[in-house]
Formats: C-alpha cells, structure tokens, sequence
C-alpha cells in the first residue's frame, strides 16, 4: 500500500499506528477469508493449539475511518 502522506518506513515505525492498523486489517481479512471458505483455524490456547471450526470464528469489529485503503 503506498501511503497518501508520502511518508517514509522509518516514520511510520516510529509512529506505528498505521502498520498496527494494517495488521489487524490483515488478520481480520484471513480470518473472514477462512469462515467464508469453510476452512478452520487454529488458535493457540492454554499452551496447546486448538481449532476452531469456521462457523465458530469470531470477526473482530475495525473502525473503517482509522483504515487507509489503496
């Protein structure tokens, strides 16, 4: 994604709002991306690893306003 501001790596890691908000933009992607494809996941919990069936997976609310887009 090219930034709009024209602002450099460095600066967005120092700010590090923009590529928090792009991970979870991410995550949130793969995880609606599997649900829909009936694909489970697996989470890791209590020190071992569970899945977690499509029709079980949460999908985090993101505020659209803080997300940049292309």
């Amino acid at each position: 994604m090219v930034s709009k501001t024209n602002k450099t790596i460095t600066e967005l890691f120092r700010e590090g709002m923009p590529i928090d908000k792009a991970l979870a933009r991410g995550a949130r992607d793969a995880l609606l991306f599997h649900k829909r494809i009936g694909n489970p996941i697996a989470v890791w919990r209590d020190g071992q690893v569970v899945h977690i069936p499509p029709e079980e997976i949460q999908i985090p609310d993101i505020d659209e306003s803080d997300v940049a887009r292309d």
